[in-house]
């Protein structure tokens, strides 16, 4: 009775469950003093002590005598526990030798697209596990190897794994989610960090633009200068745009101008009139006067007494 399979379980891959182990082991497990003394009357819960005392994983050593861990492996195909414990022996974290006899289960008793959505955020668990070969040599062994020579090979621990369907097909057909490893997941939130800073760097350069524009002086706004000053520079900018284009109207723009360029003429006259500066010398080479004077355009050739005196002669004449 203790080599049975319990009363109402169900069939796995269409075979008992025990018989996934092969027959050979499978009697070398009945036959050890592990599986007598230690696995006699266990069940769903009293498993996990011995689980947790486990020390090493594998399959046989010495090619005769089968591993602890391959009893515990057998007793779980006869116990065969409800789904929701098995998930709960993956859970515990603290205990890697559970996690590993459960993975192993999993594997064996679940279908292609279960084991994957089981046994896949396993590969995450990076923690150190002793492997015990056929020769009886001890090995290191990281539970996330252990968990994918689980997911791509197709013999573990001398047990031949169950046929599973590849992840490409159940992705086209089952709606298993792609699998993205923490590589690619960290490379993905750098690109969106990348793409995010961009935008910004856009963002901040078309307000700097708009900044910019806002803030240029513009002809239509500068100051008129104060009498006798000298004229603020006008430079182009975007604000302001060329004179020549700009769409205002004639007589307010000719306003500007000649109230731009008043303090210039003023100065030029003041400079160019006699000491006691009671006449205005015009720029224009037309005749000023009714003495037929001509006057230059040079502010420098400004009349002096002597040139009054010379006038006078020519009226004797």
């Amino acid at each position: 009775m203790a080599n049975t399979t319990r009363a109402g379980a169900l069939s796995v891959h269409g075979t008992n469950p025990q018989y996934l182990v092969p027959t050979v082991i499978r009697k070398r497990v009945y036959d050890t003093l592990y599986w007598k003394e230690h696995c006699f009357a266990l069940n769903s819960a009293t498993i996990i002590d011995r689980a947790v005392e486990l020390k090493y994983i594998g399959g046989t050593y010495a090619n005769t005598r089968p591993t602890e861990f391959m009893c515990l492996v057998l007793k779980l195909l006869q116990l065969q526990p409800e789904r929701e414990i098995v998930l709960e022996y993956l859970r515990a974290e603290e205990f890697k030798y559970l996690r590993a006899l459960a993975a192993f289960y999993v594997r064996l008793t679940f279908d292609s697209l279960n084991a994957y959505e089981t046994l896949e955020p396993l590969l995450d668990d990076y923690r150190k596990l002793r492997f015990r070969g056929m020769d009886g040599s001890y090995s290191i062994l990281t539970m996330d190897e252990f968990v994918d020579q689980l997911l791509a090979g197709e013999m573990v621990c001398e047990i031949q794994l169950p046929r599973l369907t590849q992840r490409k097909v159940l992705e086209d057909t089952e709606g298993l989610a792609p699998r993205r490893s923490k590589l690619g997941k960290a490379m993905g939130v750098m690109e969106g960090l990348e793409g995010r800073s961009d935008a910004e760097d856009e963002s901040e350069d078309e307000e700097g633009r708009g900044r910019y524009m806002s803030r240029s002086p513009s002809a239509s706004r500068s100051p008129s200068p104060v009498s006798g000053e000298e004229p603020e520079p006008e430079y182009w900018t975007e604000a302001s745009g060329d004179e020549e284009d700009m769409d205002l109207d004639g007589g307010a723009q000719r306003g500007r101008d000649v109230k731009r360029r008043r303090p210039v003429v003023e100065r030029a006259g003041s400079a160019a009139g006699s000491d006691d500066g009671d006449r205005y010398i015009s720029r224009s080479p037309s005749p000023a006067g009714s003495d037929g004077r001509y006057v230059s355009r040079s502010p420098t050739r400004s009349p002096e007494p002597e040139t009054i005196e010379v006038e006078h002669i020519d009226g004797d004449v």
